[in-house]
C-alpha cells in the first residue's frame, strides 16, 4: 500500500470520527438502580443531563447515595457501550498494534 493511499485513509477516518463524536455529544443514555427508583441521563461524551428520584427513596438518605451512584455506574456502562460501539463502526474492527485502543 502507498503511503498516499494510506493517508487518504487516514483523513477520512478522521473526518467519520469527527462525525461520530460530534453524534455521541447529541445522544444519550441511561442507567438506573433501585427498580427505577433512581434514574441517570448522561451524554454520549459523560455529561449528566438528567436525574430523577423517586419520592420512595427519599426516605433513607444513605440508600439513596447507594442507589444514586449505582445509577451513575449504570449509566456510564451504558454510555461505555454506545462509545465503543460507534467508534467501531469508524475503525472498522481494525487490529491495532500490541492490543492499543484508541484515546476515546
Amino acid at each position: 500500500m502507498n503511503i498516499q493511499k494510506m493517508l487518504k485513509q487516514a483523513q477520512q477516518m478522521q473526518s467519520k470520527l469527527g462525525e461520530v463524536q460530534a453524534e455521541l455529544e447529541t445522544r444519550e443514555v441511561e442507567g438506573q438502580s433501585g427498580a427505577g427508583a433512581v434514574k441517570i441521563t448522561l451524554t454520549g461524551k459523560g455529561a449528566m443531563t438528567k436525574i430523577s428520584i423517586s419520592p420512595d427513596a427519599l426516605d433513607d438518605r444513605e440508600m439513596l447515595e447507594d442507589l444514586i451512584i449505582a445509577a451513575h455506574n449504570a449509566a456510564k456502562d451504558n454510555m461505555d457501550a454506545m462509545v465503543a460501539d460507534a467508534m467501531g463502526s469508524v475503525t472498522g474492527g481494525m487490529n491495532l498494534p500490541g492490543g492499543m485502543k484508541l484515546p476515546f
